[in-house]
């Protein structure tokens, strides 16, 4: 026997257990992170039956697609103070509970109904959107990059779900009010498998408390900087998912090929969702990744308004392709401009806070000057100088440096 062989034995097992041990908690991020979309993109396909059924105006109509985005980032502040009083795995179970009763209690008859379960469902979304970068934070320190892109590419996933699985559940059930409660069972699930992770001791609470820390984040233009890339990152998202089908129907497409568009694209997001935190993650300095990734979003975009159509299918993946990588990008550098778990929960709470409600400006901004020019050129030009300030807010934000903890 080697002088090494009587302790080469355990370091393989410890690995093994830690490893072991992580399964769980990642299997469980991965299910809460399914549920972050579904209430949003679910409602669009079958908004038109909706309105039949329901009576809804247009103002009422486009409201329901505006004012569950503005709650993620209102109710989204909530998530800091939740931690600070119940700790961050509880305040996820809670969350997601939350969202659960609020997909049931949209598929019930009448408008009330309808927008109180959104923006139950929404808020729930909010505070676990905010609370899941410091979980990233702490378990898994030296793979966040890599958890973040896992996390970031099932909430696209989820997404894509909720805009493809709706109508035909709504066809199976033969109503839209089951097709909307049916998105309650992956919640619970979620919920269900987040429940062992209460068990874990808490850690100590960090001297300074939310407010203090909050407040110093406040003043820090690093924090503005990473705040001002989701907020204008989000919005690019936003624009798409509001004004992506009628642009492509005024261009000539069908209802059905212009949804078929819209489904790859969605789909596509997954893949640099999963790859950009990743490759984010192992670099100091993530300004070698904005400019090709905030690129993407803006060629694929313009492409379907304004490009050629035979060019359309491709311009529909190279936009999903951007808007996964902007998103992974965005919350990865909500973790690594932290330096602990607890500022990353208040980061994230700036970020999502001010940025979803800043990025549901978005797309009122595209509809005013769509109505004012009667075309989709000028929108096109918008949406550009929308991707240019989310490039430069993302230089500035992805620079090696921390904010202040």
């Amino acid at each position: 026997m080697g002088p090494n062989d009587g302790r080469s034995g355990p370091m393989p097992r410890a690995r093994l257990t830690r490893a072991a041990g992580a399964v769980w908690p990642a299997l469980a991020l991965m299910l809460v992170a399914f549920n972050l979309r579904p209430a949003l993109s679910s409602i669009g396909p079958i908004l038109g039956r909706i309105r039949e059924e329901i009576g809804l105006s247009g103002v009422l109509a486009g409201a329901l697609i505006t004012v569950p985005v503005l709650c993620l980032g209102v109710f989204g502040r909530l998530g800091p103070p939740l931690v600070h009083r119940i700790g961050p795995d509880a305040g996820v179970l809670a969350a997601l509970v939350l969202t659960a009763v609020g997909l049931v209690l949209r598929g019930f008859d009448g408008v009330v109904p309808l927008f109180s379960g959104s923006v139950l469902a929404a808020a729930g979304i909010g505070v676990v959107g905010v609370i899941l970068p410091g979980v990233v934070k702490r378990d898994f320190p030296t793979r966040a990059g890599l958890m973040t892109g896992l996390y970031t590419g099932t909430l696209c996933l989820g997404a894509s779900a909720g805009a493809g699985l709706t109508v035909p559940a709504a066809r199976a059930l033969g109503h839209w009010q089951g097709a909307l409660m049916l998105w309650a069972l992956p919640a619970l699930v979620a919920a269900l498998a987040w429940l062992p992770m209460l068990a874990r001791p808490r850690p100590r609470a960090t001297a300074a408390s939310p407010r203090g820390r909050l407040s110093a984040l406040w003043r820090d233009p690093l924090a503005w900087q990473v705040t001002a890339f989701m907020g204008a990152q989000s919005s690019l998202a936003y624009v798409v998912f509001g004004w992506l089908p009628a642009a492509l129907i005024d261009r000539g497409f069908t209802p059905v090929a212009a949804g078929a568009l819209a489904s790859v694209s969605a789909m596509s997001q997954v893949a640099l969702a999963l790859v950009v935190p990743t490759l984010a993650g192992r670099r100091r300095d993530q300004r070698i990744l904005i400019v090709p990734v905030v690129a993407l979003p803006m060629i694929g975009f313009g492409g379907l308004l304004v490009g050629p159509l035979a060019l359309a299918w491709m311009f529909a993946v190279i936009l999903g392709l951007g808007l996964g990588g902007c998103f992974g990008l965005a919350l990865t550098l909500i973790v690594l401009r932290a330096p602990d778990p607890a500022t990353a929960g208040d980061l994230s709470a700036m970020a999502q806070g001010v940025g979803y409600c800043v990025a549901a400006l978005g797309p009122l901004l595209i509809g005013a000057v769509h109505e004012a020019s009667g075309g989709w050129d000028w929108p096109a030009a918008v949406y550009a100088s929308l991707a240019l300030t989310a490039m430069g807010f993302g230089l500035a934000a992805a620079r090696d440096r921390q904010v202040a903890g």
